[in-house]
C-alpha cells in the first residue's frame, strides 16, 4: 500500500509555532506530528509514502533523510501552494502500481484503524472513500442514503453535485481518505485546487465517492493552536 501524506500548508493557525518550524515537525506528546503518522502508516501495511511539502521544505526533508521509519519515504516538494488536490495531482506519478492509494492531513490525529478503513475501500469498490463522522463542523459533505457523496454544506448554504436530495446527511470529514488510481486521469483541475471540489464533480457525473463512518475512532484536529493543546494534554 502506498500512501501520501498532505504536509505542504503554512500553518497559519498554528503560528507562532510554525513561523520557524513547519506544521509536519510541530510534536505532539514529544515526537512530530509527521512520524507519528508515518509509524501508524507503517504499522497499517504501508510500504511508501510521498510527503508534499512547500513551507520550509529543506527541514522536512532534512527530517525525514535522518531516520529510517521503516519504509520508503519521498518528499514532493512544490514550488506554489497547491492545495489538496494539486497537491495530489503534482505526487501522480508516485502511484504507479495501480493499487488505492490513502491520503492522510499531517495534521490530524486519530486512532482510526487504517488497515481496516483501506480493506473497506477494496471491498466496496469506489472511486473513493472518505472518513466522515457527526460533529460540528462549518463545512460538512452531504451523502445519500446509500452512502454516496451528493453535496456539500457550507457558509454559502448546500452545494449539490447532481441536483437537490431529499433526506441527505451532513457529515464532516476527517481529513482521510482511500482513492482509486483513476482518479488521475479524470482531473481536469489545474494548478491549485480542492480535492473536495474533484470530487463533487464527479460525484455529479455518476462516479461513485463513498462514506465511512469513522465515528466510533477518536479524532483530533491539531491544525489549530487551541486545539493542538487540548490534544496535548491528553498526552
Amino acid at each position: 500500500m502506498k500512501a501520501m501524506v498532505l504536509a505542504a500548508g503554512l500553518g497559519s493557525r498554528l503560528r507562532p509555532l510554525t513561523e520557524k518550524t513547519p506544521k509536519a515537525l510541530v510534536e505532539l506528546g514529544g515526537v512530530t506530528l509527521l512520524e507519528r503518522l508515518l509509524i501508524r502508516l507503517r504499522l497499517a501495511g504501508c510500504d511508501a509514502v510521498v510527503v508534499n511539502a512547500f513551507h520550509l521544505a529543506g527541514q522536512v526533508e532534512a527530517f525525514l533523510k535522518g531516520r529510517d521509519f521503516g519504509l520508503r519515504v519521498e518528499v514532493s516538494r512544490e514550488s506554489v501552494l497547491l492545495d489538496t488536490g494539486g497537491g495530489l495531482k503534482h505526487a501522480a506519478a508516485f502511484f504507479d502500481d495501480g493499487r488505492p492509494l490513502l491520503v492522510h492531513n499531517v495534521d490530524v490525529h486519530s486512532d482510526l484503524d487504517l488497515g481496516r478503513f483501506y480493506r473497506y475501500h477494496l471491498d466496496h469498490p469506489a472511486l473513493a472513500t472518505l472518513a466522515v463522522r457527526q460533529r460540528g463542523s462549518s463545512r460538512q459533505l452531504l451523502f445519500d442514503e446509500d452512502g454516496a457523496l451528493c453535496g456539500h454544506r457550507g457558509a454559502k448554504g448546500d452545494r449539490w453535485a447532481a441536483g437537490r436530495v431529499s433526506g441527505a446527511r451532513a457529515l464532516a470529514f476527517d481529513g482521510v481518505h482511500v482513492l482509486s488510481p483513476d482518479i488521475f486521469g479524470l482531473m481536469e483541475e489545474t494548478g491549485a485546487f480542492s480535492i473536495n471540489d474533484v470530487y463533487l464533480r464527479l460525484a455529479g457525473a455518476g462516479r461513485r465517492i463513498q462514506a465511512f463512518r469513522s465515528d466510533d475512532f477518536a479524532w483530533h484536529d491539531v491544525g489549530k493552536a487551541e486545539k493542538l493543546e487540548r490534544a496535548r494534554k491528553l498526552f
